[in-house]
């Protein structure tokens, strides 16, 4: 078949699909215009998806009459200078949009109208429609001076990309989510946003800085993101990484809540989730993702904008570098918070209480109808129980003194004013029971703290084990009888492969033949541990990630699975001492507050909460 020519407006809308998705990618494009201009307040309104109506209204500084007919055409904008040979340097691109690229874009698909006015001038106005461009005309423009850009009929002239579009509501959603994004990276520009005649999103002007972003962030995402928020601040060789990332046990079940934006610009990019992911990769389980919003600053020359007609991706010219930021940034924060733990926890549990009111304490009791105050699901106590007598058991078992269980013998003494000062001082209290032979329920001086004593044990083993591993030291325990684990075959080798980074660890394994491993020393942490279960379930872990994670994050999944099965199990009791052992060992300890797998290892009751359960105010 012969070459030939396209039509000038065939041109137009294929440049116009790679720009145009759909009506929330216009939207982004326009705002992108509106932000390079300067404008502190930017408008949205949106109908029927989008599809039929858009109007971007914004305060920048406007465009002249000649500035509006050229920044309908194609490849004119105001953007890139030339240097003083004229040429334009592709790579050091500062700013969002193109005005030369979205405008011609649009106009080619649907009825555009922009009507500007420029400082110390009148107001002008020009249309498109289809990619017909009509003469520049005076107009009337309600501010000072800003840019209104409104769209009709978006796909009118392409009507086979109507059929690829969602639902109305849909649309709608995505417009909303773009917005959302727009404003996170702009704390400093008052948005608005009204769909079909509805205002769905009003964000007044914060002031620039952390301050003022996390105030955004809080409208944006919610009171609980800012409440359980840590700060993000570090640089490293020119490279900036800012933003506020979630504490793990404020994690979601999917990464709809992950924001990352490179110079201003909202991104999906998956070296920077990717990291995100490794950074959290001790403190969550598999299928939880922490929430974030990262601000990534970075010189132009080192990243390439331009990787996606949309710039919704980008590249690094040393992505190595850009992740070892990311990751340190964010596990510096997270070791920065401690134990603390997030305050949605709490709230969860206030949630699961149900006052009742009139009902009896006990279904086996018909003494205590007039208790009007009671907990749904509460199994602890199967009789009544009167105001002047002890609950059979709690004493005796807060008191008893048994041996102490594996882990707990090579804790160092507590020192200093931790010693001789009251524990209900202490941030996690003084241990006052055993519930259960699983939860520890601590008195704090303005609350109680109810611990899980297997999440927190396997934290406290994990941490340490990681200390001994970084320095060389673990210490191990040979075996009085080597004990043999029957593999598969491809489990064996993937164990074997591992046996030099696994003796790191403290364990010590062999080839035994035929699929079998076997073990001579153990991680002395582990005290009496399974051995049988251990190996398995490190041939597990080894199996599912051993060639999507770095080396070191797989290590720290072997680390994980060896402290779960050195922890103090659930139903081991556990005398006063030892329990108010391992609330002293949590609150020195970093990230203490969650489990190898983020689950909350305690949760902290103030005591209006208990106030308000209980109707005392």
């Amino acid at each position: 078949m012969p070459i030939r020519r396209l039509p000038p407006e065939t041109v137009n809308r294929i440049a116009a699909g790679e720009v145009v998705e759909r009506p929330a990618s216009a939207i982004k494009e326009l705002v992108e215009n509106a932000l390079d201009a300067g404008a502190t307040r930017i408008e949205v309104q949106a109908d029927g998806g989008g599809l039929s109506r858009i109007l971007i209204a914004d305060d920048g500084h406007g465009m002249a009459p000649d500035q509006l007919a050229l920044a309908v055409e194609r490849h004119a904008t105001s953007k890139l200078e030339p240097d003083d040979a004229g040429d334009v340097d592709l790579l050091r691109i500062s700013t969002l949009g193109f005005r030369g690229e979205a405008l011609p874009s649009i106009g080619s698909v649907a009825r555009l109208t922009i009507t500007s006015r420029s400082a110390n001038g009148d107001a002008h106005q020009i249309t498109v429609e289809g990619g017909d461009q009509r003469p520049v005309a005076p107009a009337g423009f309600p501010g000072q001076h800003g840019a209104r850009v409104e769209v009709r009929d978006l796909f009118y002239a392409t009507p086979a990309r109507l059929k690829f579009m969602k639902s109305e509501r849909s649309e709608a959603m995505a417009i909303s989510e773009e917005i959302k994004r727009q404003a996170m990276a702009h704390e400093g520009v008052a948005f608005t946003l009204d769909l079909d005649g509805r205002t769905t999103l009003r964000l007044p002007a914060e002031h620039p800085g952390d301050e003022g972003r996390l105030k955004r962030l809080a409208a944006l995402l919610g009171r609980d993101f800012e409440a359980n928020a840590l700060l993000i601040d570090q640089s490293r060789e020119g490279i900036r990484l800012s933003g506020y990332a979630g504490l793990p046990t404020y994690s979601r079940g999917n990464g709809g809540h992950q924001y990352l934006f490179v110079n201003g610009r909202p991104v999906r990019d998956r070296l920077l989730q990717g990291a995100l992911r490794g950074a959290y990769a001790d403190f969550l389980a598999r299928d939880r993702h922490p929430a974030a919003v990262l601000f990534l600053e970075i010189d132009p020359l080192f990243v390439d904008v331009n990787v996606h007609p949309a710039k919704a991706e980008v590249r690094f010219r040393d992505p190595a570098l850009v992740r070892g930021l990311i990751v340190g940034a964010l596990r510096h924060a997270l070791h920065a918070a401690g134990h603390r733990a997030s305050t949605t926890v709490a709230d969860s549990v206030l949630a699961g209480f149900t006052a009742h009111t009139g009902a009896a304490f006990s279904p086996s009791s018909q003494t205590s109808q007039g208790f009007a105050g009671g907990f749904s699901g509460w199994t602890g106590w199967d009789r009544p129980v009167a105001a002047n007598q002890d609950i059979p058991g709690l004493s005796e078992r807060s008191a008893r003194v048994e041996a102490p269980p594996p882990g707990f013998t090579g804790w160092p003494e507590q020192s200093g004013a931790a010693n001789t000062s009251d524990p209900i001082d202490q941030p996690l209290g003084a241990a006052r029971a055993q519930v259960h032979g699983t939860y520890i329920v601590a008195q704090t001086r303005d609350g109680l703290v109810v611990v899980d004593q297997h999440a927190a044990h396997e934290r406290l083993v994990y941490e340490r084990m990681k200390v001994q591993m970084a320095q060389g030291a673990v210490t191990r325990q040979a075996l009085l009888t080597p004990e043999v684990v029957e593999l598969d075959p491809a489990e064996a080798d993937r164990v074997l492969a591992r046996a030099d980074e696994l003796a790191e660890l403290g364990l010590i394994v062999e080839p035994f033949g035929g699929g079998a491993v076997l073990v001579r020393e153990t991680p002395a942490l582990l005290g009496d541990t399974d051995v049988q279960g251990l190996i398995r379930d490190i041939a597990d872990d080894l199996a599912e990630h051993g060639a999507a994670l770095a080396l070191s994050e797989r290590l720290g999944e072997v680390c994980g699975t060896m402290a779960c099965h050195g922890s103090v199990r659930a139903g081991r009791v556990l005398s006063a001492p030892e329990m108010n052992a391992l609330l002293r060992q949590m609150e020195a300890t970093p990230h203490s507050g969650q489990c190898n797998h983020g689950r909350p290892t305690y949760v902290e009751l103030k005591l209006h909460d208990l106030e308000k359960l209980f109707g005392r105010r």
